[in-house]
């Protein structure tokens, strides 16, 4: 197979060599990953941002030797003057068409990996203590600098009582200072301290990796729905019990075979990982159009336009199965080209929505009305 254009943004290596060396195994520190790269938002923009009810965020202290953090919606701010503390809006990729695109040059991992784009505002001496993240980030200095310090080390034990996880004995093996366009890559527990020296925005681009416990359980849930084990408990040759009280062998025998009998197919998993991997996070919710086209006008629109998905749609698929925001269906052979194409394009012109089915436009329309797509007129 032919390998993939070396990329400026991984330090002028192939994605296919990132992920055989670097991709968690070791950090790569990548001098101008963006040249030139200025932050995105203005710090006003995003103090407006940590004040929505539907934005994520946490503005973490440290004043007099004592961690401090306080859940959004953040409505003060600490004065400018003031040092040693960092507000960190997460999700502004769910938000922001300029963040979601600085989000989708990561692509060259899967969406289902993708998480989101968290920027950090901190003042002199802000940050959050020393760390270690249960998934890759990228870590781009978007303004000002920051100290990052890294540690490999295996002793990942916390801080108790504090109310962040902060590494009880971090001891630094490597140091960095990095500006604007800068970034830092680090694998899942890879101990690392960022300390902002002046004023500093920085943007962490995250990956989603949910422990297997918590797979287990939804899976648990999801096959709830699906399993049917008919019959009831019965046990014709029962006899008299000496110890009323005993749990028998008999009975934990039979319901054991019964209970056994359930099973699960790739297929199965396949639907769940689809819709647990689409599914909107608690905070997510869509807006629907104030005054939204009929079908027959959205479909004209459409053909005008074209389309493309919101920012806080997730649209996964895999073999015949397409799942968007938690749901999931299965694509006829001919409406899957156009919808494989809108998930990984995340936008289809008017000469691709010609090709469209009725039955493709019609789901299209009511994506529309829920909010989770839009006519591309800008």
């Amino acid at each position: 197979m032919k390998k993939s254009p070396a990329l400026t943004l991984l330090g002028g290596i192939s994605p296919e060599d990132f992920f055989a060396e670097y991709w968690q195994k070791k950090p790569l520190l990548i001098r101008q990953a963006i040249p030139g790269f200025k932050a995105l938002f203005s710090p006003e923009e995003l103090f407006e941002m940590a004040g929505r009810d539907d934005v994520e965020s946490r503005l973490i202290c440290f004043f007099k030797q004592h961690w401090e953090m306080k859940n959004g919606p953040i409505d003060k701010i600490p004065v400018k003057e003031k040092k040693d503390w960092t507000l960190l809006v997460q999700g502004v990729n769910l938000h922001q068409p300029k963040a979601d695109e600085l989000l989708r040059q990561f692509r060259f991992a899967p969406d289902a990996r993708l998480d989101d784009l968290m920027i950090s505002y901190a003042r002199e001496g802000g940050g959050v203590g020393p760390h270690f993240d249960s998934y890759d980030v990228f870590l781009l200095q978007a303004h000002g600098q920051r100290r990052w310090q890294i540690s490999a080390q295996k002793d990942l034990t916390l801080i108790e009582g504090m109310p962040l996880k902060i590494l009880r004995n971090f001891k630094a093996e490597q140091e960095f200072i990095l500006e604007p366009g800068d970034m830092l890559y680090l694998p899942p527990h890879y101990a690392h301290d960022g300390v902002a020296l002046g004023e500093c925005m920085t943007y962490s681009i995250g990956f989603r990796s949910p422990s297997y416990q918590e797979l287990g359980e939804s899976f648990l849930q999801f096959m709830a729905d699906t399993i049917e084990l008919p019959g009831r408990y019965a046990d014709p040759e029962l006899q008299l019990s000496k110890a009323p009280a005993e749990l028998s062998e008999v009975m934990l025998d039979k319901v054991a075979k019964e209970l056994a009998k359930i099973t699960f197919s790739k297929e199965d998993m396949a639907i769940f990982l689809g819709e647990y991997l689409t599914e909107p996070k608690a905070s997510v919710f869509f807006d629907s159009p104030e005054n939204p086209l009929s079908p027959k006008k959205f479909s004209q629109a459409a053909l005008k336009y074209g389309v493309r998905l919101s920012l806080k749609t997730q649209m996964l698929y895999q073999g015949k199965h397409v799942f968007i925001n938690g749901e999931s269906f299965s694509a006829g052979k001919s409406d899957k080209p156009t919808l494989t194409q809108l998930a990984n394009q995340r936008s289809l012109s008017p000469d691709e929505i010609a090709k469209a089915s009725d039955d493709v436009l019609e789901a299209f329309c009511i994506w529309y009305e829920d909010g989770w797509l839009e006519l591309a007129k800008k």
